[in-house]
């Protein structure tokens, strides 16, 4: 289903989003957006250029030189939540046969991107019984103490419980301040010693857990989260919720992608019968039009896990990429939707590096923002930081543009009118596939003819894959494939746009309705957010 046709034919229109309207994406606001009466006083810019935050998230690092220390971590940890009692099987249960929750990935980072997020959530996840964070809770390193100001404070207003997956970036403080502030257990479980030469190298650099203020949480969750109704403790880092129609199964990734020999037992386990089931995962299976089936400690993959068709899983929802991307998979007679949720107020991962799809055909795949947004987007800010505007900066139109030419793929939003930009809404070489599969209509659009050499420069200097694919080395400037401490000072910025983004999911018995709600930051779009997309799935 389209994301216009969002509403019933007896309902108010869908509001324009993205792929009806350069105002739909929020490029022109009319009013300044309600967020910043949420937000205190007194807010400090959080900044991936300062060498305090960069250090503080060192363990990323470390762990992908020495070994992930995760799984041992994990293990004891969960462990001790065994031995306090927790439930059994880590599963919680629902006996509503119809409910309703929110999936918000990757927030906290504390500033005004993560706090534009909240009117709309608010308002389009009204009636939802309770959220799901999937991946990276708080920034930079998951402690205990950021989260009076990233988590219990913006979500203050949220009326049901809140669960979670730790990402990365939680796992940074060895997954203390998580496991204090969801599964109310205290416990500094350090790293097993890294065998070999380098290990006291590891041993030396890796950040240690910071400590955990207990007043400043007990105030924090009284003041903020303190409603009955907003109270929740889940069984552990990673967990799954019973109910009649649907299973979600929920599992923590540690650092690098994997998880240990103990959860791929639960995991294989809690998969087993022919209930459909929803994964939720701190890193997404398919991202970038890669596959990244997650590897578990022993053998096998989490990807084999969900395409079994014995477990009858329907989606997976991972965080961690800070974009909104689905791949509608076919196994076998059945189909899988692949959805990257990684949008809910950290900084922007670029979609316009993203090749011509080949997982999936181009018509069936969605990503938000739509390539050429954020190829204008990352534009805007190359021209601003290198001080050459007049050469970077390409207006929305004319980063579409550059990407119908180098992918060969019909825009997500046309542009009418006659000129160089303006043509017939056919493809490159007569292919009918549209940007991040939008709609489009025939009539005049983005145009084929080719580009000016300025806005061919910038596409290629940025990343736009030329002939439908990446490689190594294509991105002349910090977009894509460099570590986060480089890439992301680029692609944070605290003014609308934001091209944020969540999910609102409703269970009946009968289908599992999936739908992506963009956030723009725009007081225009915050009492009814534009649907950048929806899939429904039947259940039966």
């Amino acid at each position: 289903m389209r994301a216009e046709d969002a509403t019933a034919p007896d309902q108010e229109p869908a509001p324009a989003n993205s792929r009806t309207s350069e105002e739909g994406a929020g490029w022109a606001c009319r009013t300044r957006g309600g967020f910043y009466d949420l937000m205190p006083d007194r807010v400090p810019r959080f900044s991936w250029r300062r060498p305090l935050v960069l250090w503080r998230s060192r363990n990323d690092v470390v762990a992908e030189l020495f070994g992930d220390p995760s799984n041992g971590i994990r293990r004891r940890c969960v462990a001790a939540l065994a031995e306090r009692g927790t439930r059994a099987g880590f599963t919680m249960h629902r006996p509503d046969e119809s409910f309703s929750f929110v999936v918000l990935g990757d927030p906290g980072e504390g500033d005004r991107s993560q706090y534009a997020v909240v009117p709309p959530m608010l308002n389009a996840g009204a009636g939802t019984d309770f959220m799901v964070v999937a991946s990276d809770v708080v920034y930079p390193a998951g402690e205990a103490a950021d989260y009076p100001d990233k988590f219990f404070r913006p979500y203050r207003d949220y009326p049901g419980p809140v669960y979670a997956v730790p990402g990365n970036h939680d796992w940074y403080d060895g997954l203390r301040g998580f496991l204090r502030v969801f599964c109310d257990l205290d416990m500094n479980c350090r790293p097993d010693p890294w065998r070999g030469p380098f290990g006291p190298i590891a041993r030396l650099l890796w950040r240690r857990p910071g400590e955990i203020d207990e007043a400043a949480l007990a105030a924090a969750r009284e003041k903020y989260r303190g409603a009955p109704g907003q109270r929740a403790v889940q069984p552990g880092p990673y967990w799954a919720i019973d109910t009649p129609a649907l299973r979600i199964v929920a599992i923590d990734t540690g650092i690098t992608g994997g998880i240990d020999r103990d959860q791929g037992e639960w995991l294989r386990e809690v998969s087993a019968g022919p209930r459909p089931k929803l994964l939720i995962t701190g890193k997404p299976l398919y991202v970038d039009d890669r596959a990244k089936p997650g590897r578990i400690e022993g053998g096998g993959t989490v990807d084999a896990i969900v395409k079994d068709p014995a477990h009858n899983y329907v989606a997976a929802i991972g965080g961690d990429i800070h974009n909104y991307q689905r791949y509608p998979m076919r196994v076998g007679d059945r189909t899988v939707q692949y959805v990257v949720a990684g949008g809910g107020g950290a900084f922007m991962h670029a979609t316009h590096t993203i090749p011509k799809t080949r997982l999936v055909d181009e018509d069936d795949f969605r990503c938000y923002p739509l390539r050429g947004d954020s190829l204008s987007r990352y534009s805007k800010l190359y021209g601003r930081v290198l001080r050459m505007p007049k050469l970077f900066e390409l207006t929305p139109e004319e980063a579409t543009q550059a990407v119908r030419h180098r992918l060969g793929i019909n825009p997500g939003r046309g542009y009418g009118g006659t000129g160089s930009l303006a043509s017939s809404a056919k493809g490159l070489d007569g292919e009918g596939a549209a940007e991040g599969g939008a709609p489009v209509a025939a009539g005049p659009g983005t145009g084929t003819a080719k580009p000016p050499l300025r806005v061919r420069f910038v596409a290629w200097a940025l990343g736009v894959p030329r002939d439908g694919r990446w490689r190594p080395g294509m991105t002349r400037l910090p977009v894509r494939r460099l570590p986060q401490r480089f890439r992301s000072e680029m692609a944070d910025w605290d003014r609308p746009p934001f091209f944020k983004s969540f999910l609102r999911v409703d269970v009946t018995p009968a289908e599992l309705r999936i739908r992506c709600y963009g956030v723009t930051g725009c007081g225009d779009h915050e009492a009814r957010p534009p649907c950048e997309d929806e899939v429904t799935i039947a259940l039966r």
